[in-house]
C-alpha cells in the first residue's frame, strides 16, 4: 500500500501506535474491522507501524450485520495480511433479551451492541496481552456520535485528530479497497441505518462547519453550524470523564 501525500501525518501516528505499545509493554493489538473506512485505516496503520503479525483484526457480527460488511472486513485483513477473526455477538444479545423491563428499542439496543463489542475486544486483548485500538475520528468524537463505554472506548485512538473527510484521504493514500471507501457510513446497529441519515447532515457538511467553528472560537454563523454546535455542546458530557467531587481530608 502506498502512502504518497500524507506521509508526515502517517508517520506521525506510526509513531503513537509504536510508542503506546513500547510503553504498555503490549504483543500488540486488536481492531474491531466492521467493514467501514474508520477501521479500516485503522487496522491499516496499525499494521504499518507493528507489523501485520502484531494486529489482530476482530468482526464482532449481530443478526442485523450486513454480510457485505463481513466479506469486506476479510478482505481487508488478507490485503493487509493481518489474522482475522468472526465472532458473532448474537448469543450474548440474547442474553439482553430476558432482562426485565427490555425494550426492542433500536437505539437503546444499539447502544449495548456497542458496548458489548467492545467488552469482547478487552477480553481478547486481556487475554492475549494486547491493546485495544479504537477507530473513532474527530468528526463524530466532536458531535458525540459514540456510544459511551462503547465504541469511544479504547487504549489508544489512533484517527481521533483526523476529520471524517481526513479519514477519507488518508484511506486513499494508503490504497484501501474501493468498496469499503465507496460504501455509506453506518454503524450497523440496526438494518438500513445510515450515520448521515441519523445526523441529518453529510459528513462534508458536517466537517465544513466544525471547521468554521473551531477558526470562530466556536460562534456559529449560519443555521447548519448552530445545529452542529447544539450537538457538540450537548454531547460534552461524552469527552469529559465522570463528574465528581473531590473531598480533601
Amino acid at each position: 500500500m502506498a502512502t504518497g501525500g500524507c506521509g508526515c501525518a502517517l508517520v506521525r501516528i506510526e509513531q503513537l501506535v509504536r510508542h503506546a505499545s513500547w510503553e504498555a509493554g503490549a504483543d500488540g493489538v486488536v481492531v474491531g474491522v466492521s467493514g467501514g473506512v474508520d477501521s479500516a485505516v485503522a487496522t491499516a496503520v496499525c499494521a504499518k507501524a507493528l507489523g501485520p503479525d502484531a494486529v489482530l483484526g476482530l468482526s464482532l457480527p449481530s443478526a442485523v450485520s450486513a454480510p457485505e460488511d463481513l466479506e469486506d472486513a476479510t478482505a481487508l485483513c488478507n490485503l493487509i495480511g493481518c489474522e482475522h477473526r468472526v465472532v458473532p455477538i448474537e448469543p450474548v444479545l440474547e442474553g439482553y433479551r430476558s432482562l426485565p423491563g427490555f425494550e426492542p428499542d433500536p437505539y437503546l439496543f444499539g447502544n449495548l451492541m456497542a458496548r458489548t463489542r467492545m467488552a469482547v475486544l478487552y477480553y481478547y486483548a486481556n487475554r492475549e496481552r494486547r491493546l485495544v485500538c479504537g477507530t473513532s475520528n474527530r468528526t463524530e468524537y466532536l458531535l458525540g456520535y459514540s456510544t459511551k463505554w462503547g465504541d469511544s472506548a479504547a487504549d489508544l485512538q489512533p484517527l481521533l485528530h483526523l476529520y471524517k473527510r481526513e479519514v477519507y484521504q488518508l484511506a486513499r493514500e494508503i490504497e484501501l479497497p474501493a468498496r469499503i471507501l465507496d460504501k455509506p457510513p453506518s454503524a450497523g446497529l440496526w438494518p438500513g441505518q445510515r450515520d448521515e441519515d441519523e445526523l441529518g447532515l453529510s459528513y462534508a457538511a458536517i466537517d465544513e462547519a466544525l471547521a468554521a467553528l473551531a477558526a470562530r472560537s466556536w460562534q456559529a454563523e449560519t443555521p447548519v453550524e448552530e445545529k452542529v454546535l447544539a450537538r457538540v455542546k450537548a454531547s460534552g458530557h461524552k469527552r469529559r470523564g465522570a463528574l465528581s467531587l473531590v473531598m480533601e481530608e
